[in-house]
C-alpha cells in the first residue's frame, strides 16, 4: 500500500479521500489555490502546497504544478477525485511518465470513454444498445444541423468531452438548433476546453440509472449494483438512491451485465460508472461512462458496507478486488442529496459568501455527512457551490425517506441562500415517494417544488411566536443575578391585569405581529382577528411541543435571539427573523429600470444595444459564473438607454449592466 498520496482536488471530495487515507495510515498531501488557502481540505491534510490563482485554469487544472508538488513531496500516487483532472488523459499519462501512480484507469481507457462520441462508437462495436443519433468527427454547424434533421426532434446536444450536465441542451424544433448549439459549445469550451458535441434522439420521460463498476490489474471486473439518479434539474442530479425503485431482478441483471461488458471492452481498472437511459418500458440505452469516482458513490457504500476510496487505493497499488461478484450483497436502502449555496426561488442562482451559520445533523448509523466546509468558511465564486452531501440509510425505502426528511429538518444555512427547503419539498413529493420521477419531471413541474414566498398560516405564526416567547423567557431568567426574582421573568406582568407583549417576526420581508398574554408556556395569542389559546408549551433543543386550542402538537423548531426556524405539521420550512417589537422600516424596490449582475462573473454574450426596443423576458446578456451560463433578461418591455457591459468583461455582483429609458 502507498505511504504518501497527493490529492489533486479540493472541497468535499478532497476531505473524503483524506478521511480514508488517514484510516489506512497514509500520509496525505493537499494542493490549494489562492482562494482555498484556509479551506477545510488544507487544514485536514498532513501537508498542503499552493499551486496558483483562484480560477481552476490557474490552479486545479494545472497538471504541471500538481506534478511538481508530487515530486517535491515524494508522493507515490495521486488521487484526482472527481472533476478537474480526474478524466484528463494527458494528466494521467504524465503521472505514469513521472513514475507516479494515477489512482484511476489507464490513460487508454480514459481516452476510449472520456469522449462521449468515441465511447458510443466503441459500444456500437460491442453491441451495447445506443440511442439513435450522431457522434461523428465533422463538427461544422451546417453538418450538425443536417444530422439533427436526420436524427429528428426532439433531440439532445451533448458536449462530447463533457459530464455533470455541462454543455447539454434539449432542442425541440429545427428553428432552435443554431442558438442551442452555440450555447452548448460555449459552455463546453469553458468547462472542458473542447467544443465538440454529439447529437442524440431525446427519449421522452426517461429514467437515469447507472451502475458502479470496478476493475483490477488482474483482469477482474465486477459491478456494485445500480444507483437511480432520475431526480434531475437541468441534467444535474439532485437526489440519488440505491436500489432503484424501478428495476426488477431481470432488468438489474441485464443492465449489470451490460455495464461489466462495457468496462471489459476498455480493459478497465479502478472505479467507474456506466450510465444508462431507461425508457418507460424498461428498454435501456448506453449513455456514457464516467472514468472516475462519482459524487453519489456514498449510497453504494452505505448499502454494501464498503469504502470505495479504499478499493481505489488497493487496486491502484496492484492488489486484486477485495470481493467477487457473487460476494456483493446489498442491505437496506440509501439516499443522497446535495446541499448547495443557491437560490431555488431565483432560478437556482448559485450563491457565494461566508457561512455565518452551518448546522447539519449529527452522524449516526442512519445519517452520514460528507462536507468540504465548516461554519465560518466562505463559498467562493470560483468553484461548484456544493456545501455538503447528506446521505441516509435504513432497512427499506419508506424508512430511508423518513430519515431524509428528519435529517433535512435539522439543517440550517445562514449566509448564502440554500436549497434545503427545495430538497424538503422534493423528499415529500408524490413522484419521489412513489418512485415514478423521470429526468425531466423537475424542469416540467418546478413550481411544485418551490416555496414561492407563501404567507404563513395563523397556526404557524402562533407556533413561531410561542417558541420565541419561551426562548425569551429562558434567556432573561438565565441572565438574571437571581433567577428566582419576579423581575427575572419576561412576562410583561402588570398590576390589575394580564401583561401584554408583542412578538414581531419577519418572513420574506413581510412583518407579522402577534400580541401575547401570559407566561411560562401558557399564552393567549392574537394576530389580527385570529386568536389562539396555548397551554403546556415546552421548548426542547430542536422541537416545540404545546397544545394549540386543545390540539397537542410537536413541531421541529430551532430558536435563538435572531431567528425562529420552524417546520409545520406538513413538514414545510419557515425561517422567521426576530424583529424589534415597536420598530419597523420598509424598503421599496426601485422597479425594473435596470438589469444588474446577480453575482460576480464574466460576460460571454451581449445581445442588446442602446435604442433597442425589447419585450419583457427577452434575453439581453449571457454571463458565466460558477461554471454555469446565466441568461439575463429584460424585467419589462421598453427601450434600452445604455449597455455598460462588454463581451469578455468580468463584472462584480450588483453592477448595473443595462438601463432602460423612463
Amino acid at each position: 500500500m502507498f505511504e504518501r498520496v497527493l490529492i489533486a482536488n479540493r472541497g468535499e471530495i478532497a476531505c473524503r479521500v483524506i478521511r480514508t487515507c488517514r484510516r489506512l495510515g497514509i500520509h496525505t498531501i493537499a494542493v490549494y489555490s489562492e482562494a482555498d488557502k484556509d479551506a477545510r481540505h488544507v487544514r485536514l491534510a498532513d501537508e498542503a502546497w499552493p499551486i496558483g490563482g483562484p480560477r481552476p485554469a490557474d490552479s486545479y487544472l494545472r497538471g504541471d504544478a500538481i506534478l511538481e508538488v508530487a515530486k517535491k513531496t515524494g508522493a507515490q500516487a495521486i488521487h484526482p477525485g472527481y472533476g478537474f483532472l480526474s478524466e484528463n488523459t494527458g494528466f494521467a499519462r504524465a503521472c505514469v511518465e513521472a513514475g507516479i501512480v494515477f489512482i484511476g484507469p489507464k490513460p487508454e481507457s480514459i481516452d476510449a470513454m472520456g469522449s462521449k462520441a468515441a465511447a458510443k462508437a466503441l459500444m456500437e462495436k460491442h453491441d451495447v444498445p445506443l440511442v439513435p443519433g450522431y457522434h461523428g468527427e465533422n463538427q461544422e454547424p451546417a453538418h450538425l444541423a443536417e444530422q439533427a434533421r436526420k436524427t429528428g426532434f426532439p433531440l439532445m446536444i451533448k458536449a462530447a468531452a463533457g459530464g455533470g450536465g455541462k454543455g447539454m441542451r434539449i432542442v425541440r424544433g429545427e428553428s432552435e438548433f443554431a442558438d442551442a448549439l452555440a450555447s452548448a459549445q460555449r459552455e463546453a469550451a469553458n468547462a472542458f476546453g473542447d467544443t465538440r458535441v454529439i447529437l442524440e434522439r431525446y427519449v421522452e420521460h426517461p429514467r437515469h440509472i447507472e451502475f458502479q463498476v470496478f476493475g483490477d490489474t488482474h483482469g477482474n471486473v465486477i459491478h456494485l449494483n445500480e444507483r437511480e439518479c432520475s431526480s434531475q434539474r437541468r441534467y444535474q442530479k439532485v437526489l440519488e438512491e440505491t436500489p432503484s425503485p424501478f428495476l426488477n431482478p431481470e432488468r438489474r441483471r441485464a443492465m449489470g451485465e451490460a455495464a461489466v461488458a462495457s468496462a471489459k471492452a476498455v480493459d478497465y481498472v479502478g472505479a467507474g460508472t456506466v450510465e444508462f437511459i431507461v425508457g418507460a418500458d424498461g428498454e435501456f440505452f448506453f449513455m456514457e461512462m464516467n472514468t472516475r469516482l462519482q459524487v453519489e458513490h456514498p449510497v453504494t457504500e452505505e448499502t454494501l458496507g464498503l469504502d470505495l476510496v479504499e478499493w481505489q487505493l488497493r487496486v491502484a497499488a496492484g492488489q486484486p478486488l477485495p470481493l467477487t461478484q457473487e460476494q456483493i450483497q446489498a442491505h437496506g436502502h440509501a439516499i443522497e442529496v446535495r446541499l448547495y449555496a443557491e437560490d431555488p426561488e431565483q432560478n437556482f442562482l448559485p450563491g457565494s459568501g461566508k457561512l455565518v451559520r452551518l448546522r447539519l445533523p449529527a452522524s449516526s448509523k442512519h445519517v452520514r455527512i460528507d462536507g468540504g466546509v465548516v461554519e465560518g468558511d466562505t463559498v467562493t465564486i470560483f468553484y461548484d457551490p456544493m456545501i455538503a452531501k447528506l446521505i441516509v440509510w435504513d432497512t427499506e425505502r419508506p424508512k430511508a425517506l423518513e430519515r431524509l426528511r428528519a435529517a433535512l429538518a435539522q439543517c440550517e444555512i445562514v449566509g448564502p441562500k440554500s436549497n434545503i427547503a427545495f430538497l424538503e419539498r422534493l423528499a415529500r413529493h408524490p413522484s419521489v415517494v412513489e418512485g415514478t420521477i423521470d429526468t425531466g419531471y423537475l424542469d416540467r413541474h418546478l413550481d411544485e417544488f418551490l416555496e414561492g414566498g407563501a404567507a404563513p398560516t395563523d397556526r404557524v405564526l402562533f407556533a413561531a411566536a410561542t417558541a420565541a416567547l419561551l426562548q425569551e423567557e429562558r434567556s432573561v431568567s438565565a441572565s438574571a443575578a437571581d433567577p428566582h426574582s419576579p423581575w427575572a421573568s419576561a412576562d410583561a406582568w402588570r398590576i390589575g391585569h394580564a401583561g401584554k407583549r408583542v412578538v414581531a417576526l419577519s418572513l420574506h420581508e413581510q412583518r407579522y405581529e402577534v400580541a401575547a398574554h401570559g407566561h411560562g408556556g401558557d399564552y393567549r395569542l392574537e394576530h389580527g382577528e385570529a386568536a389562539c389559546e396555548v397551554h403546556g408549551a415546552r421548548l426542547e433543543p430542536d422541537a416545540l411541543s404545546a397544545r394549540f386550542d386543545g390540539e397537542a402538537q410537536r413541531l421541529s423548531a430551532l430558536v435563538d435571539d435572531t431567528r425562529v426556524l420552524l417546520h409545520d405539521a406538513a413538514g414545510r420550512r419557515y425561517r422567521f427573523v426576530r424583529a424589534p417589537a415597536f420598530a419597523w422600516a420598509s424598503t421599496e424596490s426601485t422597479g425594473g429600470n435596470q438589469v444588474v449582475a446577480p453575482m460576480p462573473g464574466r460576460i460571454v454574450l451581449v445581445k442588446a444595444k442602446p435604442g433597442d426596443s425589447v419585450e419583457e423576458g427577452q434575453e439581453l446578456l449571457v454571463m458565466e459564473a460558477m461554471k454555469m451560463e446565466l441568461a439575463l433578461k429584460a424585467p419589462r418591455a421598453g427601450t434600452i438607454e445604455s449597455v455598460s457591459a462588454t463581451q469578455g468583461e468580468f463584472v462584480e455582483a450588483d453592477a448595473v449592466l443595462v438601463r432602460f429609458e423612463g
